[in-house]
């Protein structure tokens, strides 16, 4: 049984993230239509996963819990010193004006909707991202095949699940720095999730994260 969940939850995987790479690196929808077929992927296929394998959990997973808000902020807090202070620290040394291009031809944030976008990211799209790779694939795998594929699995996952959004974003070097920060932070949403038994405090350190990324795609967008 733990075997055949196992792979269920290595399929539904691969599959969610080999769909969004075709949606975000070769259709381009608008970010609506995109955002949507997200939350299909994302919550309904591993719904039907759910009820496909008893043993996979689903709705346990979105059940809240008081404990651990108050650090998962201030870890949040520090997240977005973190990854803002980076940005200014870096900025002399790389070219990041080829973001500002990319994200309107590829992902459509324009000037005029990048509000918009961007209260969606940090809300809505990091709690989906925090569902699937924290909460269905981290916890299940940890549950059905123990910690060390669990972490190394999910948190490499969430790093390649960002690439075809990016594509075009960095230079060689500055990508493959971006790609070995999101597989620390993969981690480090792991640590959370494991630790405080909820996805909602990995979703709100995720969001501060989303803050500074936000903030630094406005100063670019100016």
């Amino acid at each position: 049984m733990k075997k055949r969940s196992t792979i269920l939850v290595l399929i539904v995987t691969i599959t969610c993230c080999l769909a969004m790479a075709l949606v975000d690196g070769v259709l381009r929808p608008g970010y609506a239509i995109k955002s949507a077929i997200k939350i299909a992927l994302f919550m309904l296929i591993p719904l039907i996963a759910s009820r496909l394998d008893r043993s996979v959990l689903y709705l346990l997973l979105l059940r809240p819990k008081k404990k651990g808000l108050l650090p998962a902020i201030a870890l949040g807090v520090g997240v977005y010193v973190v990854i803002l202070g980076g940005y200014f620290l870096v900025s002399p040394f790389f070219d990041f004006s080829q973001i500002a291009g990319a994200l309107t031809d590829n992902a459509g944030v324009t000037k005029e909707n990048f509000l918009y976008v961007s209260l969606y990211i940090s809300f809505a799209n990091s709690f989906l991202e925090e569902f699937f790779f924290r909460g269905f694939i981290f916890t299940n795998l940890k549950q059905h095949s123990g910690r060390k594929l669990a972490y190394i699995f999910s948190a490499a996952a969430f790093s390649l699940y960002h690439v075809a959004m990016m594509i075009g974003w960095f230079s060689p070097v500055l990508f493959l720095i971006v790609m070995v920060g999101l597989v620390i932070g993969g981690m480090i949403f792991n640590w959370l999730n494991e630790k405080l038994d909820t996805i909602y405090c990995s979703w709100l350190t995720h969001m501060f994260a989303n803050f500074a990324i936000n903030t630094i795609g406005f100063m670019l967008l100016k």
